[in-house]
């Protein structure tokens, strides 16, 4: 997987280098003045490290550097005056953070290598097709009833628009640390749209957000430590539980517990909690069925650092089917 990012942004920096050079022939063509000026501009930094190793006056170097100046100005001037804004040779990288190289000069990964390799994930769960239309903007109160539930004193309505601020608030608290949140609630009440409109609304917003059904998430541990699958790409992906910015599980409870599946959960969850990352659970479970089915120790996590929202109604999924 790794080597198939890699190949996408040898692509990348290839078809930058074609662009630049189409650029520069027609910036040339219309104003060979800024050919000159490149040229010397081009010889300037090393004319400059010459000097100051050579020991030459402070003077004469700080008159090198404004007459570098200079020339930089006058070529802004020539590009905006043949047609071009100042920028036209060197907006040419689809990521202009890493130039297309997946790193930065830190050494970190950029944020669009951590994106191509979530990316893949997602093509596996086919959530980029589900976020297409699994969004904020398509969000619609009508299938919830505007009856009040006499349990919880408000109608599934009112208290879907609850829900449904609770959700864009996180999405806007996001870079501050908006927390973690635990969806619970029976089955077709909109516990996975929601995931799937913060999901998007974060990835548009540059984060990297994994999203996986809890029987996927227990499948790839289970085949990780059984060593069902390749070693690199399972490693890889497990890695992503723990470190991308946003961990949606999807449907926790549809599987059955194991010790390898509990003791993976509690090791995620604590980790993303020390580390301070942000992580969505949705479940049909309710809080004591929760005790019943999760460990103790996951259970105490969840109680003690997750916002716990209780969706209500009758399943929607039906209404939309025949509306």
């Amino acid at each position: 997987m790794i080597n198939e990012i890699m190949r996408e942004y040898d692509r990348d920096r290839a078809a930058s280098a074609q662009l630049s050079a189409k650029r520069m022939a027609e910036v040339y063509e219309k104003n060979p003045a800024i050919k000159d000026i490149d040229d010397s501009l081009a010889g300037v930094g090393i004319s400059i490290c010459r000097a100051i190793l050579s020991g030459a006056k402070e003077a004469d170097i700080r008159k090198m550097a404004k007459e570098n100046q200079q020339k930089q100005k006058l070529r802004a001037k020539l590009l905006k005056d043949a047609g071009f804004c100042e920028n036209y040779l060197k907006d040419i990288h689809k990521c202009a953070k890493c130039l297309d190289t997946g790193s930065l000069e830190s050494g970190e990964k950029c944020v669009c290598f951590k994106q191509k390799l979530i990316a893949k994930y997602y093509q596996m769960s086919n959530l980029g097709r589900a976020i297409s239309m699994e969004n904020f903007d398509n969000f619609s109160f009508d299938y919830y009833s505007s009856e009040k539930d006499e349990n919880v004193g408000v109608s599934p309505r009112e208290k879907m628009e609850i829900v449904h601020k609770y959700a864009k608030k996180f999405v806007e608290d996001f870079k501050e640390g908006p927390g973690n949140l635990f969806f619970h609630g029976k089955a077709g009440l909109g516990k996975t749209f929601l995931c799937s409109c913060i999901a998007k609304d974060v990835l548009d917003m540059g984060h990297t957000v994994l999203y996986l059904p809890a029987t996927k998430l227990f499948k790839a541990v289970e085949d990780a430590r059984f060593n069902r699958v390749d070693n690199e790409r399972s490693n890889e992906q497990i890695n992503f539980f723990y470190t991308a910015e946003l961990l949606i599980i999807d449907d926790l409870g549809t599987e059955f517990p194991t010790i390898t599946t509990q003791s993976a959960l509690f090791d995620i969850v604590n980790s993303r909690i020390l580390d301070e990352r942000p992580t969505i659970i949705s479940s049909n479970l309710s809080p004591r069925e929760l005790e019943a089915h999760c460990s103790d120790r996951v259970v105490s996590r969840l109680i003690e650092h997750y916002g716990f929202v209780h969706f209500i109604g009758e399943d929607i999924r039906h209404k939309k089917k025949y509306s």
